[in-house]
């Protein structure tokens, strides 16, 4: 290469490096400035759609807070705020979209989790409703508000289900909110007296008003004003002796109280009334499981002849072969038990118990591993109802 040739390279090449940087900080710059334009007029549309609801203008906000999102996807706030809004339109298809999309974001939300169950309930989606209500309250609601709408939807659902036992659980908890009005009642004692929502008034009863006084009663005794809630019952007790499930609910309330004789009596009269029931056997059994486990067998082996498709009787009279050393039909109870419910930890924690105690050191490793996954993913969530 001569030096002339050489002379122009050195020339040149400081040049094309200058028209080089000259090009990058360009494209740079009107980057930032669509950037700086793109935040502009997210804030605008932002406060526009905060503005738009707060006004009660809501088909505004709509599309003001789609059009905000379509610039940060991310903005949690805001499809929480969009899904809290088609909620109260009664959007409810909609709702749940958004508040996915939220969920998205903000997967560990507990308030989010528990406004996408709201959704799925209203849309009669009832148990991926329950799924998220559970999560939500798992993961913590802040909103007082939420709590209630929780508890309360999660012991309708529950209700539906034919789960009166936790549906009991779910909506007494309401009783300390102060919030216990006159349809919190009544699905409290629908639950205490196990009537399905969509059944009426048991044939060949009377007395209106019975279901919201058991309800009455239950509260009173979630609230610890026992001395009012033994009162009442016992009103009702006299006031209508053969109404079915009546002393059952009253049993429940001793049960509750760690009574277990007076408990037991009033389950034996409840099958005076209803001979053929197994929930007040099953109730003798569980009662008789925390003294006298020979005592409760009996019971818990009717109510398995008489419906053997219930996976909770079978749990139950697991418990009582295993706590009374009959390994062997208590790993077949246990082992029924866990094929109907195959996600419930309590199971595997007892199969694991009689595994080991028969001697099936390898059978037992597996149970108890099992059991430490599931209780982990469901944080003692427990499938066993009845």
């Amino acid at each position: 290469m001569n030096r002339g040739n050489t002379f122009v390279m050195r020339q040149t090449i400081p040049r094309m490096v200058l028209g080089l940087l000259s090009a990058s900080l360009l494209i740079f710059s009107r980057a930032h400035g669509q950037t700086a334009t793109m935040q502009t007029g997210f804030d605008t549309l932002a406060k526009r759609a905060a503005e738009a609801r707060s006004a009660g203008h809501l088909d505004e906000a709509v599309s003001l807070y789609n059009n905000a999102l379509a610039l940060r996807p991310d903005w949690a706030e805001g499809w929480s705020s969009l899904g809290r809004i088609e909620y109260e339109r009664r959007n409810y298809r909609a709702a749940k979209e958004v508040f996915g999309h939220f969920l998205q974001v903000s997967p560990n939300d507990g308030n989010g989790a528990v406004q996408l169950g709201l959704c799925e309930f209203e849309l009669r989606q009832d148990e991926k409703a329950l799924q998220h209500l559970e999560r939500g309250k798992r993961l913590g609601v802040s909103d007082p508000n939420l709590r209630f709408a929780a508890a309360y939807h999660e012991g309708l659902l529950l209700l539906r289900a034919g789960s009166f036992k936790a549906a009991q659980v779910s909506l007494s908890s309401l009783c300390g909110t102060g919030m216990q009005g006159a349809e919190v009642l009544e699905n409290i004692g629908l639950a205490y007296l196990r009537i399905s929502p969509k059944d009426s008034t048991p044939a060949g009863t009377t007395g209106p008003g019975i279901v919201q006084r058991v309800g009455h009663a239950a509260c009173l005794a979630a609230q610890k004003q026992l001395d009012d809630a033994r009162e009442e019952y016992r009103a009702l007790e006299q006031e209508y002796p053969k109404y079915p499930y009546i002393h059952y609910a009253v049993g429940r309330f001793w049960a509750d109280m760690d009574d277990v004789s007076a408990a037991v009596a009033k389950f034996h009269q409840e099958l005076k009334n209803q001979p053929n029931d197994i929930n007040s056997r099953l109730e003798i059994a569980a009662a008789e499981y925390k003294l006298d486990s020979v005592a409760g067998l009996p019971y818990a082996e009717e109510a398995v002849k008489m419906n053997p498709l219930v996976p909770s009787a079978h749990y139950l009279l697991g418990l009582l072969y295993l706590d009374t050393d009959n390994y062997q039909n208590a790993i077949h109870e246990l082992e029924t038990a866990r094929r109907a419910l195959p996600k419930d930890a309590k199971i595997c924690f007892a199969l694991g118990s009689a595994y080991a105690r028969a001697g099936r050191k390898e059978d037992a490793a597996r149970a108890r591993a099992a059991f430490a996954q599931l209780n982990k993913e469901s944080e003692s969530y427990s499938e066993v109802r009845h």
